[in-house]
């Protein structure tokens, strides 16, 4: 069994988050391969812009 970290940014991809592998590991994780993803939120994504104000 081989085992990777990984920590990534959820991207958007049409109306749907995905999280996008790295081509280095195309080799082990090819389509069809079996895998258990545990997801652990580090930090939440800001919903809304924030804006900055000059004063």
């Amino acid at each position: 069994m081989v085992e990777f970290t990984l920590t990534k940014q959820v991207a958007k991809h049409g109306k749907q988050g995905i999280i996008v592998l790295p081509k280095i590991l195309e080799g082990d994780l090819s389509p069809g391969t079996l895998v258990e993803l545990k997801i652990k939120v580090l930090r939440k994504a800001l919903l809304k812009p924030v804006e900055v104000r000059d004063e």
